[in-house]
Order: C-alpha cells, then sequence, then structure tokens
C-alpha cells in the first residue's frame, strides 16, 4: 500500500461517521433528577460482583518534589512518586484488591490525588476530583481501595490541573491468571513529552497557552482554531505531496525549535506554544506545546534504555503513552508488530509495521526479536523529534539518536480497523440513550468546552450527561474544532463502532465523528474528557452520572 492510501484508510478508520448516526440524539441533561452517589449503596453493590482472589497488595506512593536525571546527566526538577520517574510499576492480578496510600508531600499546599487510568473500579476510589472525592491536601494521606477485575495494561497519574505533566505516574499491569498468550519476555514502555524543570512547569505552559492565539502578530490565523476560514490549511487534498517519513506534515513550519523562542511583532509569547506542527495521520494540527525532550522509559535518545535479550525470544511489550501533548508513532527497526490488545482488552491479532498513540491510550504487542541492536523509535507526531530505546541481541553498533526505521513508513492501523476478541464484543442489544458529544474550541481563546460549555469544578454535577444502569449508551463524538482529541471515558469501557474494539480512550480526528458504545453497568459519576492535559484543563470535560 503506498503512503497516500495509507494514510488515506488511517484517517478513514479513525473517524466513524455512518448516515444517521446523529438521529435521536440526546444533548448534554438538565434533568434535576438525583445522581447515584460516587459512595452510594449501588456502588457498593457493584463492588460486590467482582471478582475477588483474596489478595491484597498494599504500596505507599509519596507524591513529593524531586530532581531526576533523565540520562546523559540531564537533570529535571519536578514532582515524581518515590523520587524517581516512571513511578515504581504496579503488577497484580485480576481480581487482586490494591491498597495504595497515596502521601501527599508536595510544596506550596498544593493538592493531588491518584486517578487508575483505565480501570472500571468502584467509582468514589477513581482519584478525579471534585466529582468523586474531595482533593488530598498536602500533609495528609489517603488510601485507595478497589478491586482489580479485569486484566490489561493501565497506568496511574494525577487528576488535578496540569499535574499530568510532570513526573507523577506509573505503570499499572493487572496480569491474566489464565493468559492466553504465548511468549518468553515482557517489556513495559512508557512514552512521555518532557518539559517539567528543564524549560519551565505545566503550570506555566497553561498560563500562556489559556491568553489564547489572538495576540500573536503572526500575520495568519492559527491551525487550532476552530474558525471556518482556518480549516483549508488542514484540508487533506492539500497534502497529497506529503510523505508520511517525515512525520511532521512540514515539520515546525517556520518556528524556531528553541524553548525561548518568541513570536515577532511585539506580538504575544511563545516560550511553550508550538505552531506550525502539522500530521496528516492527525488531520492536521498535531499539538499545542514545545517539548525539550520525549523520553521512552524516563530517558532521553542520548541515553536510552537498553532492553536486553536473545534471538528468537518472542516478546510482549506494553505500550503505555503517558504524554500530555503528544501522539507518537512507535516502530521497532527490522521487526514487524503483531497487535494485541488496546486499552487492555484483546483484539484479533493484526501484524503492523507502526502504531500512532494518542495520550491515555495503551497497545500491547508481540515480537520475535531477531539478531542485532535495533532502534525502538517513538515519533513525536508533528514535532519531528522521538524518543529512543534500544533491544540489543547480539553484537552490533547502536544506531544513531535521530535514526527513523522504515517501519514508521510502513503499514500503520488505526483503533477503529481493529476487531474485538470474540469473548469481548459486545453483544447485540437496542440503544437505550445516545448523547451527542460535540468537541468545541480552539486555539485562537483557548476556549476547548464540550457541547460549548466549560466544566465547572466548582460544580460538577450541574450539567450532567445522564444514564441508567443497565442501560446500553451510545456516544457521538462529534469533533467541530480543527485539532484532534483523544477522548477517554472513566470507569468503563466502550465499543468502537458496532464491531470495533473496545477502549477507554480513542482519536477523534478534526471535523469527523466517532461513535462509541458501552453498558452502563458501573454507577457512580465519571469523568469524560480529552486526555490533552491542557485540553482538558481548559475545560473539555464533562460527567457521565447515573440517575438514581
Amino acid at each position: 500500500m503506498n503512503a497516500i492510501n495509507r494514510r488515506s484508510a488511517l484517517l478513514a478508520g479513525l473517524g466513524i461517521a455512518a448516515a444517521g448516526a446523529l438521529a435521536a440524539c440526546s444533548t448534554t441533561s438538565t434533568s434535576t433528577a438525583a445522581l447515584v452517589s460516587p459512595s452510594g449503596s449501588a456502588v457498593a453493590a457493584a463492588e460486590r460482583k467482582r471478582t475477588r482472589s483474596g489478595r491484597t497488595h498494599k504500596v505507599t506512593l509519596v507524591a513529593a518534589p524531586a530532581r531526576v536525571e533523565l540520562g546523559a546527566g540531564i537533570m529535571a526538577t519536578t514532582w515524581a512518586f518515590s523520587g524517581q520517574t516512571p513511578g515504581k510499576e504496579l503488577r497484580v492480578s485480576a481480581g487482586d484488591q490494591i491498597a495504595a496510600t497515596l502521601s501527599n508531600q508536595l510544596p506550596d499546599k498544593t493538592t493531588t490525588s491518584v486517578h487508575w487510568h483505565g480501570i472500571a473500579l468502584r467509582n468514589d476510589m477513581d482519584g478525579a476530583p471534585p466529582a468523586t472525592q474531595s482533593a488530598v491536601r498536602a500533609g495528609s494521606n489517603f488510601t485507595y481501595r478497589f478491586l482489580t477485575d479485569d486484566p490489561g495494561t493501565y497506568f496511574f497519574h494525577p487528576h488535578i490541573g496540569v499535574q499530568l505533566d510532570r513526573g507523577l505516574y506509573a505503570p499499572l499491569i493487572v496480569e491474566d491468571p489464565k493468559e492466553p498468550l504465548s511468549y518468553d519476555e515482557e517489556w513495559v514502555v512508557v512514552l512521555d513529552d518532557w518539559l517539567d524543570g528543564v524549560t519551565g512547569t505545566p503550570d506555566e505552559v497553561y498560563a500562556e497557552l489559556k491568553q489564547g492565539m489572538g495576540g500573536m502578530n503572526s500575520g495568519r490565523m492559527p491551525t487550532g482554531s476552530s474558525s471556518p476560514s482556518d480549516g483549508s490549511g488542514h484540508d487533506m487534498g492539500n497534502m497529497s505531496g506529503m510523505s508520511m517519513g517525515s512525520g511532521t506534515g512540514g515539520g515546525m513550519g517556520g518556528m524556531s525549535s528553541s524553548p525561548s523562542a518568541s513570536s515577532s511583532g511585539g506580538g504575544m509569547s511563545t516560550r511553550f506554544m508550538l505552531t506550525g506542527a502539522d500530521s496528516p495521520l492527525l488531520g492536521g494540527d498535531a499539538s499545542d506545546v514545545k517539548y525539550p525532550y520525549h523520553l521512552v522509559n524516563g530517558r532521553v535518545p542520548a541515553d536510552p534504555q537498553v532492553f536486553r535479550s536473545k534471538p528468537g525470544k518472542r516478546v510482549r511489550i506494553r505500550l503505555i503513552n503517558a504524554g500530555s501533548d503528544t501522539a507518537y508513532r512507535v516502530a521497532l527497526g527490522g521487526h514487524r508488530l503483531t497487535i494485541t490488545h488496546t486499552d487492555g482488552y484483546p483484539v484479533q491479532h493484526q501484524q503492523v509495521d507502526a502504531l500512532l498513540i494518542g495520550m491515555g491510550e495503551r497497545y500491547d504487542v508481540l515480537v520475535t526479536l531477531e539478531d542485532g541492536v535495533f532502534p525502538l523509535v517513538a515519533l513525536a507526531e508533528g514535532k519531528n523529534a522521538t524518543g529512543l530505546a534500544l533491544v540489543r541481541t547480539g553484537s552490533g553498533i547502536a544506531p544513531q539518536t535521530n535514526v527513523r526505521p522504515a517501519e514508521l513508513d510502513g503499514v500503520i492501523v488505526s483503533a477503529s480497523q481493529l476487531k474485538p476478541a470474540d469473548d469481548v464484543r459486545l453483544a447485540s442489544k437496542k440503544t437505550d440513550q445516545v448523547h451527542r458529544i460535540e468537541l468545541t474550541g480552539g486555539m485562537m481563546a483557548y476556549n476547548w468546552a464540550i457541547n460549548g460549555r466549560r466544566f465547572d469544578m466548582n460544580d460538577p454535577t450541574a450539567h450532567p450527561i445522564t444514564v441508567e444502569q443497565g442501560q446500553r449508551v451510545r456516544l457521538d463524538f462529534v469533533n467541530r474544532t480543527t485539532m484532534w482529541h483523544p477522548m477517554h471515558l472513566h470507569g468503563h469501557t466502550y465499543q468502537l463502532g458496532s464491531g470495533g474494539p473496545r477502549k477507554d480512550t480513542t482519536v477523534v480526528l478534526p471535523k469527523k465523528t466517532v461513535s462509541v458504545l458501552f453498558d452502563a453497568d458501573n454507577p457512580g459519576q465519571w469523568m469524560l474528557h480529552c486526555h490533552n492535559a491542557y485540553h482538558g484543563e481548559a475545560g473539555m470535560m464533562a460527567l457521565v452520572a447515573y440517575q438514581g
């Protein structure tokens, strides 16, 4: 398949739009009916039905300032769990209970929390203030106690402000006691975009972004605006001559990549704001933020982690995108990858050369290793930058830090082109409720929202999207912006379309509609939001709440 056809297939696959997809849609509910409390009897009843192994894993997560080495002598001042980033992996088996005590030792009376991303757990342990708990105050502890019902690849991180863009995250692996896959070794790979303690802080980034691009004296409309006149810059008809291999769709658009770069002519400072970051795979505008480094398991490309094995070994790689603003195109030089899972749920196996992973998404792949030294490359879409790790099974010289394996330009399959394994496919059932979830806003005013309404942290239940226990629910994500959004639903997995894979985070391309289905089987009040940390903080969040 040539590059243009690959790109067209991917873009078509990521946007699920069918005739009548928006028919009979309901909008955000304004019902005054009572909502199920996060710690109510319905939540307790659902917890009693979960599988229990009888084992409990106790862990203490100390959130505190830390100086961490990113490799090559590069030091960053950040916040981390117990002084390291990524934090120590937490590994349990399905049915085990986790008792994780968060000790908040952050400075300046900073509150925090822990969200267990992708886990269908009891609502009051979800770690999403103010919906499910009060934020944990500095100097205080809070113990999260919940059952891990579903095996898979997950991770945990804060759910307050833009703390996700610091070092407070770690993998959570829930093993399957009846694991059907056959493999020799396992490698957990965490991807992250990094600037904290190097060029600034996430709070400084957000302070700049929320000013919007209206003050920029750049002489052109910014690519992330929702203005109708701005969409032509991302018309796919204008991209037919672009090479997929570059991954940049025009690189930096003439902008300096220096962290201290600013707009000319006395316009707004652009110390952190990135413009001109285009990616055909993402339908145009790829990103908001300049990052000096892209990390693989906490290491910069100049000093990468090395996974050592032997030729012929079959390895399961668990890929986690813990970044805040970057989608990664991932490939292992000299190898093809067999996708087995996405967001913790099994899919019908499919071979690819590379995969695209948005913030909050996870993929499991199998690979049989060749003899030599091979680069695992995470290409930051639209940013002309990479993260790097190495696989060494024999002698050989390590590749250059800027290596671009041919596989990055090979066959890429989007999540919506995958099929679920038979045992996780949703049963055929009449849809009881349909909610239209319009993704609105843009870079001009930095007014990201759902259905035109910014989420109100002071009144989280003001405009809930209501569902009832036992209902089959369809969400139609209608992206009215010219930027892509990875949409994450807490406490549930949904199915992409009528026959796609089970996921909890999915990429919605600009001007596209993606329809997802889920069964309302985990009562409570659950966040639904864009997993771009800055879009979410700006207001692209909503509350999916069960009515009592």
